[in-house]
């Protein structure tokens, strides 16, 4: 059973930055494709970004394009998302989530993920 465990959120103020973290555990961390998602309240859960089991390929929305970095530490079992020049919109909860191992498929939906953390809160004030 793999275990994801996110940290790093808080309140910021807009074009603040923060890192958020996702520690794994259980399972082999290399081979799993790993997301980042959000909610908002009333919103549906949201892809944020993703990054490549095997080559390593970051992929983002559009809305977050040039602002958020997604990055993997294999040795560290950990994924971060980096977010910077935050906005008020980008306030929600955020989840980290992993595919099964070895998939390479879609990623833009929470249904190609097996395992999610219990989510994270950013607030982002004006």
């Amino acid at each position: 059973q793999v275990r994801l465990v996110e940290s790093g959120g808080g309140l910021v103020q807009a074009g603040g930055s923060l890192r958020l973290s996702c520690a794994a555990s259980g399972g082999t961390f290399s081979t799993y494709g790993m997301g980042w998602f959000r909610q908002s309240p009333g919103k549906e859960r949201e892809f944020v970004a993703f990054i490549n089991w095997s080559s390593g390929t970051t992929y983002y929305a559009d809305s977050v394009k040039g602002r958020i970095t997604i990055s993997k530490d294999n040795a560290k079992n950990t994924v971060y998302l980096a977010m910077n020049s935050l906005k008020p919109e980008d306030t929600a909860v955020y989840y980290c989530a992993a595919q099964r191992p070895y998939y390479s498929g879609s990623y833009h939906h929470q249904y190609t993920y097996t395992y999610w953390g219990q989510g994270t809160q950013v607030t982002v004030s004006s």
